[in-house]
């Protein structure tokens, strides 16, 4: 009976984790909160709140100190603001001093019979209990710049658990040590920038291009949206801060890089730009910093790298969202430092550069995701720019399309001019590929064309041959006829499509007169516009009409262009 009682005791027991796993779980956890986007004290709240799993304690204390050694910020996981600094106040001024004048860890078994220092436990737990203290410095580098303190209810020590729990503390404190100075440094950039700009803003006289000009250089645009942003180019381009242009695919971001540059007081520099999507690692690394002879295999002759040639000047680095993790850590040391060595050199180089970058993607997503490091996130995102896409500035396209036929003209010698019925379709259109898109569907459209005089039906969308609508099509539904078919207007004389068989138009600025069962007609409406896509062209077949009868029926119905 006895070794069968002992054999299933075996069995039924599980062995337990060592404190040596739980502290390296809990340094995994701690790490990845302050690592997190967030403010500084939040994150260190949250850190004590996981903090006290790890250990038992009962209350912790995180108390960072300014340049005169006065708490600055004061924050626990038992008590709010106010408390954690009484309670802080109340913590024996020579136990702090051995902190921070001394750096010396402090760990005291029993504050009752401690005859060193003088301890009020007041606030600490229930009155009459005994209670043990531990504590350790907060450093930046070689300076003190806090202290991290727990209490416990009081229970007989071994030596060895006590060694742990300083050690793990420590390792805390360290991180917490580095969050610190990342946030600061993150604060006085910003700072920097504000001050910048408070002076700049008083300069802004002749220097300043005039703003009732709102295109520069490539930049065309006379919408309020675009106006604010290039408004805000100019402001932020007189200072040297990291800025970060954000917007959807084909926005022209690379255009308002340029801008940032030529308007600043770099002008005179060079000007270095670089797509990091369409490199390795490895070819990236010697891209940015280049590399000396012999570094790796076809390595012939010593290179500079783009930082090394934008020095005293602007690198404009596309698609920074799309870096790998272990490189990011490298570009975090330049844009810090300032410093870098070339790939296979051992020589450290230091450069004046201005960063651009540029990114359509969510770069909070990815931090919180873990794909993009939250101190070089902090390090890049100084100031962002939004771009608009194209459809919150609808009163730019007119603009943008001639400008693209213009330039067509001039590169393949035509003569070609938009109709108001060609301005008509590309002002309905989504434009999910923005700007880029607009100049593609220009272009095609004036390829193909059969006369100087680009009309309605030129454009691939109004003959089913979009490529473009494929990417928010909508997947196909029964649609509903019309309950009573719309009327048919007749069209103005077209010679160049005489042969299409289609229903006739109306005349440009006339409307199609809609019969009285507006319900059921404007039902069977969108679900043709839903079924097609939301190309007009498409509905227009399915009940039968126009394109143009469809376009002026939505707008009669009060129907907007579905966005996707």
């Amino acid at each position: 009976m006895h070794g069968v009682s002992a054999t299933t005791s075996v069995v039924t027991e599980r062995p337990q984790p060592g404190r040596a796993e739980m502290s390296l779980y809990g340094i995994y956890e701690i790490s990845k909160i302050l690592c997190g986007p967030g403010s500084l004290e939040d994150i260190l709240v949250t850190t004590l709140s996981v903090l006290k799993s790890f250990l038992d304690m009962g209350n912790g204390l995180i108390a960072l100190l300014d340049q005169a050694g006065e708490a600055d910020i004061v924050v626990s996981g038992s008590f709010g603001r106010a408390e954690a600094r009484q309670y802080f106040a109340a913590l024996p001024e020579k136990a702090i001093g051995q902190l921070v004048a001394a750096e010396v860890p402090l760990a005291v078994e029993n504050v009752r019979e401690d005859s060193v220092y003088v301890w009020d436990t007041t606030a600490w737990g229930p009155p009459g209990l005994n209670y043990s203290f531990m504590g350790v410095p907060i450093k930046d580098r070689q300076r003190v710049i806090g202290t991290l303190t727990i209490d416990r209810a009081w229970t007989r020590w071994g030596g060895v658990q006590v060694d742990d729990d300083l050690r793990f503390l420590k390792m805390v404190a360290n991180l917490i040590g580095q969050t610190v100075r990342l946030h600061r440094l993150v604060t006085q950039d910003r700072a920097r920038l504000l001050e910048d700009q408070s002076r700049l803003a008083k300069q802004r006289t002749d220097s300043v291009p005039d703003p009732a000009g709102s295109s520069y250089g490539r930049i065309v645009g006379d919408s309020a949206e675009m106006r604010r942003v290039l408004d805000k180019i100019r402001i932020v381009a007189r200072s040297n801060s990291t800025v970060v242009l954000r917007g959807e695919s084909g926005t022209g971001k690379e255009l308002f890089a340029q801008a940032l540059h030529d308007l600043s007081g770099r002008s005179n520099g060079p000007y270095i730009k670089l797509n990091c999507a369409v490199l390795p690692e490895s070819v990236l690394e010697s891209e940015l910093f280049g590399h000396e002879k012999g570094a790796f295999t076809g390595a012939l002759a010593q290179r500079k790298g783009r930082f090394e040639l934008a020095d005293r000047g602007t690198l404009f680095l596309d698609e920074i969202g799309e870096i790998s993790p272990a490189f990011q850590a490298k570009l975090l040391r330049v844009l810090q430092e300032g410093e870098f060595e070339r790939v296979g050199g051992t020589r450290t180089l230091k450069v004046d550069v201005r960063l651009v970058a540029a990114t359509n993607r969510n770069l909070e997503d990815a931090v919180a995701k873990g794909t993009f490091r939250a101190d070089l996130y902090y390090r890049l995102s100084v100031v962002t720019v939004q771009v608009p896409p194209l459809r919150d500035r609808r009163s730019d396209i007119p603009l943008l399309a001639s400008e693209f036929v213009r330039r067509f003209n001039q590169d393949n010698k035509t003569s070609h001019a938009l109709s108001r019925s060609a301005l008509e379709v590309l002002s309905t259109c989504y434009f999910p590929g923005n700007v880029r898109e607009l100049e593609n569907c220009i272009r095609r459209t004036a390829t193909l064309a059969q006369g100087d005089m680009i009309g309605e039906l030129d454009f691939a969308c109004r003959n089913d041959s979009c490529l473009s609508s494929v990417l928010w099509k909508v997947p196909d539904e029964p649609t509903p006829k019309l309950a009573v078919p719309l009327p048919i207007l007749p069209s103005p004389p077209r010679a160049a499509v005489a042969a299409v068989a289609a229903p006739a138009e109306p005349a440009f600025g006339e409307q199609a007169e809609l019969p009285s069962h507006r319900g059921s007609e404007r039902d069977a409406l969108l679900a043709a516009m839903e079924k097609s896509g939301w190309v007009q062209a498409k509905a227009a077949r399915l009940l039968g009409l126009t394109p143009r009868q469809i376009g002026y029926a939505m707008r009669k119905f009060g129907i907007p262009i579905q966005k996707f």
